[in-house]
C-alpha cells in the first residue's frame, strides 16, 4: 500500500490496513518520512516503511561543499566551471526545483521499494501515488493494482493543472478496482470515465464508550455552562473557516475551538488578534487521530462548513463529519448533498449556508438556545454512529480485495 503522507493522522489508511492484518493479510505500508528511511512494525502482520525525505544533496553539508568547490574553482581562474557549479547551487537551494527533485526522488524511492516487496496487490491512496502503483504492479510485474481516490481530481482546489486529468485518465488503464469515497462522487466518476468505482465511507472506528475523555472546559479556562463550538481537522483554505470567524461576533453564546494544523493557522490566529475576538476563539494544536475522540466528546456542536469551490468539497462525506456523530457532537454542516443527507436524515443537526457568517451563526443560535433539542440531536447521533462506523464499512472494503485475490 502507498500513501503520499508521514501516516501520522491518516484514519482512512489505517482502518484500511487494520482491516486487512484482522482479515490475515500481510500488509507493507509505504509512507513518507521527515528524516531518514526506516522499517517500523506495526504489529505481525503490518509493516511501515517510511522513505526518508531528507536527500543527501539537498541538505546543508551539500550546499556547504558546492559553495566551497565554487570558491576553489575561481581562485584557480575556472570560472565557466564555478558558473556551472553556482548554476546548480542556485536551482537545487533558491528555486522551486528543490521540491521536484524531493518529489521525483521519493517516488522512484517508493517505485523500488514496492517492487522490491513482490506482493500481490498494489493499493494506490490517491493519485499521486497511482504512478508508483501501476509502475511496479502492471509494468514491472502481473499484479493486480487498486486505486482509492480519495479526492475528486478532475475538480479539487489546487489540482488546476491539466496535468492530474490527463494522468488520472491514462493510469486508470491499469487500474484493476477503483474505490470514491461516496456515492456522489463515484457517479461522477462513472459519467467522466464511464466505469462505476466500488464505494468505501469515510467512517470511523466504532466507539461506544470513550475513556479518558479530555476537559477542553479546564484546558481553556472555560467556565463549565460554556458551549464549546468545536472546529477540528486541518485548518486549510476554503473549509469555511474565515466564514466562521467572521460568524463569531453574531454569536450569542459560545466559545469557537479550532483543534488542528494547517496553513490558515497563522491568518485565523492573526485575524483573532485583529478583531479583538480572543475571549470567544480558542486554538488547541493537533492531536493524533487515536486521541481524537477524547477531545471532540466536550464539544457542544462540531461545524463542517467546506466551501462550495469546486466538486471536491461540493461532494464530500469526510470523515470529520462521522467523527462528531461518533462523539454524539450535533452539527452546524454545509448545504452539500452528501452531508446534507446525513445530516437532515438522521436529525443530527442544522444546515446552513457556510458562505454567510450570518447563517452559520444563526444556526449556532438556535442549537445553543434550544438545550433540548440539542439533547434529542445527541441522542440521534448516538443511534445513528451505530450505522455510520467502520465496523459495517469495513465488510464492503475487504469484498473488494476478495474479489482481486479470486480473479
Amino acid at each position: 500500500m502507498f500513501v503520499w503522507n508521514e501516516f501520522e493522522n491518516d484514519g482512512r489508511v489505517l482502518r484500511e490496513c487494520t482491516a486487512l492484518e484482522e482479515a490475515g493479510y500481510d500488509t507493507t505500508l509505504l509512507a513518507l518520512s521527515k528524516d531518514k528511511t526506516f522499517t517500523e512494525n506495526y504489529s505481525d502482520q503490518l509493516k511501515i516503511k517510511r522513505l526518508g525525505s531528507q536527500l543527501p544533496i539537498l541538505t546543508k553539508t551539500w550546499q556547504k561543499s558546492l559553495l566551497f568547490i565554487t570558491l576553489l574553482l575561481l581562485i584557480y581562474y575556472l570560472p565557466l566551471l564555478a558558473i556551472a557549479f553556482i548554476s546548480v547551487y542556485a536551482l537545487l537551494y533558491k528555486t522551486k526545483i528543490r521540491f521536484l527533485y524531493r518529489k521525483v526522488a521519493l517516488i522512484f524511492k517508493m517505485i523500488y521499494w514496492g517492487w522490491k516487496e513482490n506482493t500481490d496487490i498494489y493499493h494506490a491512496n490517491d493519485l499521486n501515488t497511482l504512478l508508483q502503483a501501476v509502475i511496479c504492479g502492471k509494468w514491472l510485474r502481473r499484479r493486480k493494482v487498486l486505486f482509492d481516490s480519495h479526492e475528486v481530481n478532475l475538480s479539487r482546489s489546487g489540482y488546476d493543472s491539466f496535468i492530474y486529468p490527463l494522468a488520472e485518465s491514462f493510469l486508470l488503464r491499469f487500474v484493476d478496482r477503483s474505490i470514491q469515497e461516496n456515492h456522489t462522487r463515484a457517479k461522477f466518476i462513472e459519467k467522466v470515465y464511464h466505469f462505476l468505482p466500488d464505494v468505501i465511507y469515510n467512517y470511523p472506528f466504532y466507539q461506544a464508550d470513550i475513556e479518558n475523555s479530555v476537559d477542553l472546559h479546564s484546558q481553556l479556562g472555560l467556565a463549565e455552562n460554556e458551549p464549546i463550538l468545536l472546529y477540528q481537522g486541518g485548518l486549510q483554505k476554503d473549509r469555511g473557516l474565515d466564514k466562521l470567524l467572521e460568524a463569531v461576533p453574531f454569536i450569542e453564546r459560545g466559545t469557537v475551538v479550532f483543534i488542528g494544523d494547517g496553513k490558515m493557522k497563522p491568518y485565523l490566529e492573526e485575524e483573532t488578534k485583529r478583531r479583538n475576538l480572543g475571549d470567544k476563539v480558542k486554538f488547541l494544536e493537533k492531536v493524533p487521530v487515536e486521541e481524537l475522540p477524547r477531545y471532540t466528546r466536550d464539544a457542544y456542536l462540531g461545524f463542517q462548513l467546506l466551501n462550495d469551490t469546486c466538486f471536491n468539497h461540493y461532494s464530500a462525506a469526510s470523515n470529520k463529519l462521522f467523527e462528531y456523530l461518533m462523539a454524539g457532537v450535533p452539527l452546524v454542516a454545509c448545504d452539500f448533498p452528501e452531508i446534507r443527507q446525513v445530516v437532515r436524515e438522521n436529525k443530527v443537526g442544522i444546515v446552513v449556508k457556510s458562505d454567510e457568517p450570518t447563517s452559520i451563526a444563526k444556526g449556532i443560535n438556535q442549537l445553543v438556545a434550544d438545550p433540548e433539542m440539542r439533547e434529542k440531536m445527541h441522542q440521534n447521533a448516538l443511534i445513528a454512529r451505530e450505522r455510520y462506523n467502520w465496523n459495517n464499512e469495513k465488510v464492503n472494503f475487504l469484498k473488494i480485495y476478495q474479489k482481486l485475490v479470486e480473479v
